[in-house]
């Protein structure tokens, strides 16, 4: 799935150079006059998110399109905001104890492109190694904005599903054997062996079934991770464990577990519904 761009290099680069100077409050309400602009020229956008507001049985008008896209531009602002000051956001992990300790050995982190999550990233709860597999549809000069960024966290590895199948295996299994945490995101799969369909919201929608069977297969327990922005540089970080039967056989195991996580994602999306990321029909199959 191609899916049109926005934004460019040299207008995060402009952002992060004002919150350098004005701090972050003037690049929070810049935010409004930036989106609005998306609100004009963004057409493509706006027919994406009318289909997706229907589907979950939410209204959708003009006010609503313009808050979804204010809420995308700070939580990417936050992205890169989070990598240079990591300790100006606030993060509140609900059941922090006993959820929060299975990061300290090996487990899989599930993310979706849904609020905050890059920004949780950069901020994590453990001092184990993160590995992040992802292969993101963003503009190189976007990434290289990122990657000249002078990050004050060390635990993060970025996985780049780029470097092709077998590599990124590699480096999976190399990081679990090391009891590291791997991150994956559920709701895209880049490739089309690792396509699960299931109804979501009652029609037909496809999820990566690979941390499924990655978790299967390496007895790595799932920790399902959902980073809720609910004010200025603070979100809230609610976590439930998924529960992979390894005494059924791997299709079965997966398909209950991958049930549970689409009921799960689709609770959180009713109450949050602002705050996905997904700029396209997400329930065509192309």
């Amino acid at each position: 799935m191609k899916v049109k761009q926005r934004g460019s290099g040299w207008s995060i680069r402009l952002v992060f150079n004002l919150y350098k100077l004005f701090g972050y409050k003037f690049v929070y309400f810049l935010m409004y006059p930036v989106s609005f602009f998306y609100f004009i020229f963004a057409s493509n956008v706006k027919s994406s998110l009318k289909i997706y507001y229907k589907t979950l049985g939410l209204k959708f008008n003009n006010w609503i399109y313009f808050e979804h896209l204010r809420m995308f531009a700070v939580c990417l602002v936050d992205r890169f905001i989070s990598k240079y000051d990591p300790y100006s956001y606030k993060f509140i992990y609900e059941k922090n104890d006993s959820i929060l300790k299975m990061m300290d050995t090996k487990s899989i982190l599930l993310f979706s492109h849904f609020g905050g999550w890059a920004s949780s990233a950069s901020n994590p709860a453990t001092k184990n190694k993160i590995n992040i597999v992802m292969h993101e549809v963003i503009l190189n000069s976007i990434k290289d904005v990122e990657n000249k960024i002078d990050k004050k966290t060390s635990n993060i590895k970025i996985i780049d599903q780029a470097m092709g199948q077998i590599s990124v295996s590699i480096e999976i299994a190399n990081a679990i054997s090391n009891n590291e945490v791997i991150a994956i995101m559920a709701d895209r799969s880049t490739h089309n062996k690792y396509k699960y369909k299931t109804k979501f919201f009652n029609k037909d929608a496809y999820f990566n079934k690979n941390p499924f069977k990655i978790s299967y297969k390496t007895k790595t327990p799932i920790l399902c991770c959902f980073v809720i922005n609910i004010g200025l540089q603070e979100y809230k970080v609610e976590t439930i464990k998924l529960h992979l039967n390894f005494d059924l056989n791997e299709n079965e195991a997966i398909d209950i577990a991958m049930k549970e996580y689409v009921k799960l994602f689709e609770n959180i999306l009713l109450k949050y519904p602002n705050q996905w990321f997904n700029f396209y029909n997400f329930w065509e199959n192309k």
